[in-house]
């Protein structure tokens, strides 16, 4: 393939460029594919002196709040779509400006702007601190920089900084290796979409902090179609905090089509999912995204704390089965949850949630640790600087077992594997509703038919202690975890596993 620079493939193309809020001051770094370090990037480039930081930082503060803080982002996403053997799409969108909190008890003042200049964000922080009313205020620290203690992220070559051209040859590798699976695929969707994210983060207490994190992923959707049936694969486990390498070396594109595909064709002879109360085996591949939603959401502290959460007053209490044991941890290199610091500059760390049954810790942001008393685990996030941080999760993992997922499936006389999902839905009260993309009945500890149209119900507290079987593998599931109108890139992963009894609604 030719050679093409940016500029020429936009024009060439018809296709836009998206700017969301950029300084023109941008557009020699944008072209050119450098960008200064994080700890200096807001500062060299618009100007705005540590002094000014603290300023703003004292003038959020000056209503009577406690806690005010500063966060500046930067941040170019990239996506190509190929669709039809033709690249449909290309975009990138910049997104510049800083977000201004103010901490009071229990209240939350916020503003935000894209104007990086003093008057502007002055006015933000006045904005902030309005949740307070009193005439005596504190002072900020003095700000300190720190360094990034860890770096869990793969720096080298990272996708951002790959030509236009060398991305579309992967998306179109990704394209082939569904649509040469098999004659019977019909149409393919390929994504790829990439970013890099600069953040800086000061608060009252002193702490100047920053980060750059890439992030990508491919997903490939692949349609199949014979005689009168027609289903859809979906495959998008490929990417994370990861390089040009890791597409090389670990998932490549053509991998990743391929298994689009091949659930796609598998689902042409699948039946209709049986209905009623069955063993159930959870998959390695995609069951995380159940783990996620019906037992991490109600362990983010925000819900605890509000007693929103049906593990409310539930800490130090046997929760789960003993086998149980669930843990957070954002600091596993290249993962898509990973981060060297969350959105309010906190250090990551592992975080146990249940150990062997037992409930011992939340996630934690700086507002849900000061109303619990305790401290705050890394777990502050946010969608961008328009958004408050709240309590989510990175990287949540059930732990592994001893069997093999063999013996999981083996132990099962009569029941139903779920292999993949394509959403659920969870109340505050635990109570689920998941849809299996992809299901398998079991026959004397075998998988035999394949099933669609099935539907898994039930409660968390069901879940955790009916779960009586783990093996000793481990899937992922990387998806967009959507909260409070925010959504933000996670990973959730888990064994397979056996539930003993579980509500299945099929269509027979």
């Amino acid at each position: 393939m030719k050679k093409i620079c940016r500029r020429d493939f936009l024009k060439k193309s018809g296709t836009g460029l998206m700017i969301a809020s950029a300084s023109t001051l941008w557009y020699d770094l944008l072209f050119a594919g450098k960008l200064p370090p994080a700890s200096s990037l807001f500062e060299e480039r618009f100007g705005i002196s540590k002094e000014e930081m603290k300023k703003i930082l004292s003038i959020a503060l000056s209503k009577g709040g406690q806690f005010s803080e500063l966060f500046f982002e930067y941040r170019i996403n990239n996506v190509i779509l190929m669709e039809e053997e033709i690249i449909k799409e290309t975009g990138e969108h910049i997104t510049l400006g800083v977000g201004i909190r103010v901490l009071k008890n229990d209240q939350t003042g916020y503003g935000y702007t894209n104007e990086m200049t003093f008057d502007k964000m002055k006015e933000t922080a006045l904005t902030a601190a309005a949740i307070a009313s009193e005439n005596k205020a504190i002072q900020p620290a003095d700000l300190t920089v720190k360094k990034l203690s860890h770096q869990y992220y793969d720096m080298n070559q990272p996708l951002h900084s790959m030509k236009l051209d060398q991305k579309i040859n992967l998306v179109k590798a990704a394209h082939a290796g569904a649509k040469d699976y098999d004659n019977r695929i019909s149409k393919v969707f390929a994504r790829l979409a990439d970013e890099i994210q600069y953040v800086t983060i000061m608060n009252s207490e002193g702490l100047f902090i920053s980060d750059v994190r890439p992030q990508s992923r491919i997903m490939v959707k692949s349609t199949a179609e014979q005689g009168d049936r027609r289903n859809t694969g979906t495959y998008g486990v490929g990417g994370g905090r990861v390089g040009l390498s890791y597409y090389q070396n670990e998932k490549t594109p053509n991998q990743i089509g391929e298994e689009s595909a091949e659930e796609a064709i598998t689902l042409l002879s699948a039946d209709d999912s049986p209905a009623g109360e069955h063993t159930v085996v959870l998959g390695s591949e995609g069951s995380g995204v159940l783990i996620h939603e019906a037992i991490g959401h109600p362990l983010e502290a925000d819900a605890n704390w509000k007693k929103t959460s049906i593990m409310a007053d539930k800490m130090g209490q046997m929760v789960a089965n003993p086998i149980v044991t669930i843990i957070d941890d954002a600091t596993i290199p290249h993962y898509r949850g990973t981060l060297n610091i969350d959105d309010e500059g906190t250090e990551t760390e592992p975080v146990l949630l249940i150990e062997n049954g037992k409930l011992v810790n939340y996630m934690h942001d700086i507002l849900s640790s000061r109303l619990m008393h305790t401290k705050s685990n890394g777990h502050g996030r946010r969608a961008s600087y328009r958004f408050n941080p709240i309590p989510r999760m990175n990287n949540t993992l059930l732990a592994k077992g001893n069997a093999t997922p063999e013996q999981v499936i083996t132990s099962v006389k009569k029941g139903f594997y779920a292999k993949t999902f394509t959403g659920g839905m969870v109340s505050d009260s635990g109570k689920f509703t998941f849809s299996v993309n992809t299901g398998y009945l079991i026959e004397n500890g075998k998988l035999t038919r394949p099933l669609k149209n099935a539907t898994l119900v039930g409660t968390n507290v069901q879940i955790l202690n009916d779960v009586d079987m783990i093996a000793n593998d481990m899937g992922f599931f990387l998806g967009v975890c959507g909260k409070d109108g925010q959504g933000v890139a996670a990973l959730c992963g888990t064994p397979t596993l056996r539930i003993k009894k579980m509500t299945v609604g099929g269509r027979a």
